[in-house]
């Protein structure tokens, strides 16, 4: 296993969509266990394929309550809303509040390929929004909450 760079958001990399993963193998695995490493090193709760250069739909998160490792991740469904300062690790200077659900409900593939279902609410949620959002090019900052407008 290896603690790969994670790249700023300077790099245009990042508000690209990535694709799809269709092969559960040996670089998969190695690529789930180097963002796992990566994201522990850099004291995060969640990591994303394309921080670290590779424009593939596989994220990461260990909130301490959970441990997912997410191939294809979706967002099935959502309820209530939460507001709360977020980061990023490839923004590591800017802090903002951001409007995300309370609690979700996750689709996606483990490791191996097995379609998974899990309710997440609260950091977990968020969490998961957080990245899902890096699979689609967009950071949190763009979702930045204004408050209510007059």
């Amino acid at each position: 296993m290896a603690i790969r760079d994670i790249i700023n958001d300077t790099d245009p990399q990042l508000r690209k969509k990535s694709r799809e993963v269709t092969e559960y193998d040996v670089k998969l695995h190695k690529l789930l266990d180097d963002m796992y490493d990566t994201m522990e090193e850099a004291d995060g709760v969640g990591l994303a394929a394309p921080q670290v250069g590779i424009l593939r739909k596989v994220i990461v998160i260990d909130t301490g309550d959970v441990f997912i490792e997410a191939i294809n991740p979706r967002i099935c469904g959502v309820a209530g809303s939460q507001i709360s300062v977020e980061g990023c690790l490839s923004v590591p200077s800017n802090n903002c509040e951001v409007s995300r659900p309370m609690h979700v409900m996750a689709e996606y593939f483990d490791r191996n390929g097995t379609k998974v279902f899990k309710e997440l609410s609260g950091l977990d949620a968020r969490a998961y929004c957080h990245e899902i959002d890096h699979l689609n090019g967009v950071l949190f900052y763009d979702r930045e909450y204004k408050g209510l407008q007059d």
